[in-house]
């Protein structure tokens, strides 16, 4: 499929999306909606895809919400609302993809692009990344799954005071709330995002995926169900090929195949 709005890349089971709207400052137009839903769904349906790496063109690379669009021509109260609830079908794809996938912020992450952000499994930025929940500076609710994602990484009364505020939260605070995961020189982040994201090539995907999606709801269930899903999900994982080759692996005393911490070495004595 040829994209107008995005980019699609495949480098060694990581899968690359970009957003590639840089004159409009990546702003999520429909084109861009829709072919974001396409990218999701042909990555959650590739073998060969190990982790989603997201990131955008230009620097200022998440704009959040087509302002333009939005001011052209006033609808009907149910057409809004129709055009929210159907970001929300690849949306809630993307944050439940039973794969990793990791955000590389350089630059404004505003709005809609900052629940784009916060939808990652991991963010990654430039020291110059800056984030915002603007939505109040136009009389608007979050939307794109931020009431839901943000409480849970910031805790309430903070998203709160970022929601009603609509200030900037510079780059070290993004990352002592736990926005950013790591922050990086801006010529170096891309190479670091995707060595971060091929660290995952040799991960049983089968299993990293079960564990995120009981993860993502483990603020709404109880422990007793959480300990159903558990037990349903390590019993299929102890039936896999990769499961078995690990414990042989293990009593051969060879290297496993997934060892986060010597990639992390690896990488760091490559540079």
């Amino acid at each position: 499929m040829t994209y107008k709005a995005v980019t699609y890349e495949l480098q060694d089971g990581v899968a690359i999306l970009t957003l590639n709207r840089p004159d409009q400052r990546n702003a999520l137009d429909m084109d861009m909606r829709t072919e974001i839903g396409d990218v999701v769904t042909r990555v959650r349906q590739d073998d060969d895809v190990k982790a989603l790496l997201i990131t955008g063109a230009g620097g200022a690379v998440w704009a959040g919400g087509d302002l333009k669009s939005l001011s052209e021509g006033k609808r009907p109260a149910a057409v809004n609302r129709e055009r929210v609830r159907s970001l929300h079908i690849w949306f809630h794809e993307l944050v439940n993809l039973e794969k990793p996938v990791i955000a590389a912020v350089d630059g404004s992450a505003f709005g809609a692009g900052f629940c784009m952000a916060l939808a990652a499994d991991f963010v990654l930025c430039s020291d110059r990344a800056k984030f915002c929940a603007a939505f109040a500076r136009i009389g608007l609710v979050p939307d794109l799954g931020g009431l839901f994602l943000l409480p849970r990484v910031v805790g309430l009364q903070r998203a709160k005071e970022i929601f009603f505020t609509g200030r900037v939260v510079g780059v070290a605070e993004a990352q002592a709330l736990g926005i950013a995961l790591e922050v990086h020189p801006q010529a170096e982040l891309m190479e670091r995002a995707l060595e971060f994201a091929g660290r995952f090539r040799n991960a049983s995907t089968l299993a990293l995926g079960m564990a995120k999606g009981i993860l993502n709801h483990s603020f709404e269930l109880d422990q007793r169900t959480l300990a159903e899903q558990e037990s349903y999900a390590q019993a299929i994982c102890i039936e896999t090929d990769y499961h078995q080759q690990a414990v042989q692996r293990f009593l051969n005393k060879e290297k496993t195949l997934f060892d986060w911490d010597a990639a992390a070495k690896q990488a760091r004595r490559s540079e």
